[in-house]
């Protein structure tokens, strides 16, 4: 496996090439001190990957790593960084990055990272993997949230009474209202929810909470 070393500290590339080539799977092929040497020497060099530290002069590693995702797609980036930040996680992968790790990682997460993404995969740090899944929890609840949000109370109750299968009959008799609101309230929700039939509505209350489902 070819291996492209950008970071601006030379002593922590100095470590990570010894690291690397008692690996009897890695060859370092280069090593550069900022992004914008970095992607001369992709052009150069073809490496499989390239670990790429985020904050340097001349051409940040995230800069860097979306022109040589652009140019050179059979290029894999993962990006080894000191910082633990959302943003820096969230442009990275935006950029195209298959991995971000932390530099207080082991060695042979390194090791494990770069397998893993030569294999077709990606990595991420047990701490950056957490700021993922918290981040997407927090973003679906955020979109649940306003979806529900512009709902009535009544048009959530009757969401709640037709997920749980009752007919527009039940529904009527439940909130006292006559069968014929009771449609007027689905035609509103079905607008406003952006669903097209019944069974959509199902589906969403289930999806989003608005009703337990069978188990």
């Amino acid at each position: 496996m070819r291996v492209l070393l950008v970071d601006d500290h030379t002593l922590f590339r100095q470590g990570l090439r010894t690291l690397l080539e008692k690996h009897g799977a890695f060859q370092v092929v280069g090593e550069a001190e900022d992004g914008r040497r970095g992607v001369t020497l992709v052009e150069e060099l073809h490496p499989d990957i390239v670990v790429m530290d985020i904050a340097m002069k001349e051409l940040n590693g995230i800069e860097a790593t979306r022109q040589i995702r652009s140019r050179f797609p059979n290029t894999q980036v993962v990006m080894l960084s000191m910082h633990l930040l959302e943003s820096y996680v969230r442009q990275a992968l935006e950029a195209g990055a298959a991995g971000y790790l932390l530099k207080s990682a082991a060695g042979s997460e390194l090791v494990a990272a770069l397998e893993s993404v030569r294999n077709g995969g990606s990595y991420f740090s047990a701490p950056v993997s957490r700021m993922i899944v918290e981040g997407y929890l927090e973003t679906s609840k955020a979109a649940t949230a306003e979806k529900l949000s512009v709902l009535t109370p009544r048009e959530r109750e009757v969401l709640q009474l037709i997920a749980e299968g009752n007919s527009y009959k039940e529904i009527a008799s439940a909130l006292k209202i006559s069968p014929k609101t009771v449609g007027q309230h689905r035609d509103r929700l079905m607008q406003k929810l952006h669903c097209r039939r019944t069974a959509e509505l199902v589906k969403f209350a289930l999806r989003e909470g608005v009703t337990p489902d069978s188990e």
